[in-house]
This record gives structure tokens, C-alpha cells and sequence, in this order.
């Protein structure tokens, strides 16, 4: 007896389902390779692995929501008018199919097409360093309790003028770092401040002038692009800011942190554009509880040609989106950097491809937004409260960078004179306006 024909026609589309569902081998394991094992591996800082069908097997539906909501990879940034190096954003096709793979039931597929998972290279990621500092004693982090900003100095033994070109860290404690910023003392005095019976000092105040980089949880450290570096002067110290975030165990951090040194000047000098300048210090930053939609704006014109190099931003819990575009002289606007869905977790640094050239009366302008309202799950507090400018991670800041460099360097000492004249404007006229204001500045530079 045949059997019925719709039996047959369902027999062999779940057949052909079956056999057209993405499988671990052949189509999930080059993504998550690619984009994803780097942390998600034994030793890094993400909190699981994603090397081996099993480690993905096991959480393929943390896997699935967490692509979806586009939380990982670590990519904030959209895409925009300009293309930026090394994305690691996923494409709505990858997400698609990771997504399909789940709903299948997370099939392995053929052991044949099993692919070997990627190596990675022992000790420091971009290869012998020229230099490997280490803290002389170790910072203990207590089990629990409120996050901690530590800053912490040391003597970069180098007697003469020397080019940062890259840098990198390996933390003791990996579990509990969740972000650094470098700095360098270019007056050599940052290693003398103390505060307690612990290395370094507490707060937000780095004690460094000259700004490094940094690295938070999902970051992979580099070179900066186009052999570009940063002059760090002879005899200066070494700053990190540290944000611990205890995991109910107590650690102890103490760091060992290479330096990589250009063989060279580089042919350009990079100089970095921030709006609103100093985080939003003077630009009125005072959110009201429960304000869903705060805005401040900043404009910036251009005086010589310039070359963008890269974005980057930063802000405390509430801030929800960041944009900046330019006008050019000709009426045309293209956007440079926009994030609709900040997280403080995950601030990083985005290098163009190729470097946008942006002539003189180029038109900067720059809009960051907070919500302070019980409907953001990021809000510290709840209910909320009234936010003004600070230091503390409930307090907040804003502001959008551009690194550039001039697109003639002869016009470098051009642009440094108009971009601290427009700050030391910027400044002066809020001080001047608001006394009150005027007082707590006077009030937290004396602290």
C-alpha cells in the first residue's frame, strides 16, 4: 500500500527543512570565530566561551537575544556617511541566521565540516613590546561594595622624547576590571601622590594631561592607524585610571602594561576636537528627574582643512544617544559618529578606513542626549533624582571626540591656538554669567 501523499509531502519538506537549517559547523562557528572568541575564550574577560559547538550549544539562546538586541559583538557605533576599520558589528544576515540555527534546535551539522578553532598568539597580542611596565605593589579590591575609580602612577623609564604607537595591558585581576584610561604625566610627579596605605589615589582625576587610549571589557588593543603615534616626553609618568567593579570575592590587581614605540615621528600630528569641550562642564548639563529627553548641542568651524582619523565619546549611565555630522562649505552634511543606544559598559574608540577630508569652514555639530526617566533600565537610580555635572558614575558628563589630524602640517599650531580659544571662550562666558556656577568650579579644582 502507497503511502497517502500528503503523508510523502510532509515527510519530505521536513526533510528539506531540515536539511536547509544552518548547522554549528558549516555556518555559525565562522562568525562566532571571527567576531566573538577573542574575549570568548578561557582567560579573557567575557564571562563564557565560544570556541566549541558545546560552549555554544549551551548558551545559544543567551546567543540569539543578545545578537538580536545587537548587545554583542561590542559595537555601538551605526553605520554612517564613512566606513570605520575593523567593525565588528554583525550584519543583519549573520544575525538572521544565528538566530534561525537557535530556533532549529542549534544543529552541530556534518563532524566533516568540524572547523578548527583560531589560535591565538601567547603572551601579548600585538607582539614583543618595547617596554613592560609593572606596578611595584598591588591594589586590593575588596569583595563587594560600590564601583571603584583608582588611579595609579608609575615612572616610564625612557630618557628621552619617545612615540606611543600602541598599548596594551595584562590585569591580574581581569574579573574585575571593566574599563582603563591611560595617561601619561608629562612633568614626571603623578607617581608621588598618595591618598591611603594603597597604591595610587581615588576619583576620577587621572593627574595625567596627555590622554593615551584606554581599554574596557571587549576592546582588542592595536596600533593606531596610518603609522600615527602620540610624543610621550622623556622622564614622564604613566597614569591609569581604573573602574573596578567587585565580583564578591576580593582581588588583587596589579598590571603589567606594554608600551610599543614608533621607530619614528610620524609625518602628522593628531589633535583631538571635543564637543561640548570638557564634557559638558560649561555647557549647562542639569537634568531634571524624570526628564525622558535632555539635550545639549555644539557647533565648531573648522579654521584650516583637516583629515578625520577616528571617533570616540564619553558619558556616564543616563546618556541614550550621540551624534555628530559635519556641513561642509558647500552646504553638503554628512554624519561622523552616531550612537543611538549608549552604554557606559562599552566605550570605545572608531577608526575610519579612510580618512575624511574635511576643509576649512567645515561645519561641526555635536548632540548628545539623556534620559533620566524610570523607564531607562540604565538609570542608577530609582526613583530617579536630579543630575548635574560631576565626577561620580551617578553624577554625569558628555561629550563627543573627534581625532584629526590638519590636512597640511604647518596648519598644526592654527588649529591648537583656535581650539583653545574657543574653549577658553566657552569658559570664561559661563563664569561670567553664573556666579553660583562659578563657585563650584573654583570649589572642585581646589579639591
Amino acid at each position: 500500500m502507497k503511502p497517502p501523499f500528503f503523508l510523502f509531502l510532509f515527510v519530505s519538506t521536513t526533510l528539506l527543512n531540515a536539511a536547509a537549517a544552518p548547522t554549528f559547523n558549516h555556518d555559525i562557528a565562522p562568525v562566532l570565530h571571527k567576531n566573538c572568541t577573542a574575549c570568548h575564550r578561557d582567560g579573557e574577560a567575557a564571562p563564557f566561551p565560544l570556541v566549541t559547538y558545546n560552549d555554544a550549544k549551551k548558551k545559544s539562546a543567551t546567543l540569539a537575544k543578545a545578537v538580536h538586541n545587537r548587545v554583542m559583538p561590542p559595537w555601538k557605533a551605526e553605520p554612517v556617511d564613512y566606513s570605520y576599520r575593523n567593525e565588528r558589528r554583525l550584519t543583519d544576515s549573520q544575525i538572521a541566521l544565528i538566530e534561525e540555527w537557535v530556533k532549529a534546535g542549534a544543529p552541530e551539522g556534518n563532524p566533516a565540516e568540524t572547523p578548527t578553532p583560531p589560535t591565538f598568539q601567547s603572551g601579548w597580542r600585538l607582539g614583543p613590546p618595547d617596554l613592560i611596565l609593572e606596578f611595584p605593589a598591588a591594589y586590593n579590591i575588596p569583595a563587594d561594595g560600590p564601583d571603584i575609580y583608582r588611579n595609579i602612577a608609575m615612572p616610564i623609564p625612557i630618557p628621552e622624547d619617545r612615540w606611543l604607537a600602541a598599548i596594551d595591558m595584562h590585569p591580574s585581576a581581569r574579573a574585575v576590571v571593566h574599563h582603563v584610561l591611560y595617561f601619561a604625566d608629562p612633568k614626571g610627579e603623578a607617581h608621588k601622590k598618595k591618598q591611603d596605605d594603597q597604591p595610587g589615589w581615588g576619583g576620577m582625576r587621572p593627574g595625567g594631561s596627555l590622554g593615551l587610549g584606554g581599554w574596557a571589557v571587549g576592546g582588542q588593543p592595536g596600533f593606531f592607524p596610518e603609522n600615527l603615534a602620540i610624543k610621550i616626553p622623556a622622564a614622564s609618568d604613566l597614569v591609569i585610571q581604573y573602574h573596578f567593579h567587585p565580583t564578591g570575592k576580593p582581588e588583587a590587581e596589579k598590571s603589567q602594561i606594554a608600551l610599543y614605540f614608533a621607530k619614528e615621528p610620524p609625518k602628522h600630528s593628531m589633535v583631538r576636537i571635543q564637543m561640548p569641550p570638557h564634557y559638558s562642564l560649561f555647557a549647562g548639563l542639569d537634568i531634571p528627574a524624570g526628564e525622558k529627553d535632555f539635550v545639549i548641542k555644539d557647533s565648531y568651524t573648522l579654521p584650516v582643512a583637516i583629515q578625520a582619523v577616528g571617533m570616540s565619546a564619553h558619558a556616564h549611565y543616563i546618556a541614550k544617544k550621540m551624534k555628530m555630522t559635519a556641513t561642509f562649505p558647500d552646504g553638503a552634511v554628512k554624519t561622523l559618529f552616531l550612537i543611538n543606544d549608549w552604554d557606559f559598559a562599552w566605550q570605545d574608540r572608531y577608526y575610519f578606513k579612510d580618512f575624511p577630508k574635511l576643509p576649512a569652514g567645515t561645519r561641526l555639530d555635536a548632540e548628545i542626549h539623556w534620559d533620566n526617566s524610570a523607564e531607562n533600565p540604565r538609570n542608577p537610580s530609582s526613583p530617579p533624582i536630579h543630575v548635574e555635572w560631576g565626577e561620580a558614575t551617578k553624577d554625569e558628563m558628555g561629550s563627543i571626540s573627534l581625532i584629526a589630524i590638519p590636512d597640511q602640517e604647518t596648519d598644526l599650531a592654527k588649529l591648537h591656538w583656535d581650539i583653545g580659544k574657543r574653549e577658553q571662550s566657552i569658559a570664561r562666558e559661563k563664569m561670567r554669567s553664573d556666579p553660583q556656577f562659578a563657585a563650584k568650579v573654583m570649589q572642585l579644582l581646589s579639591e
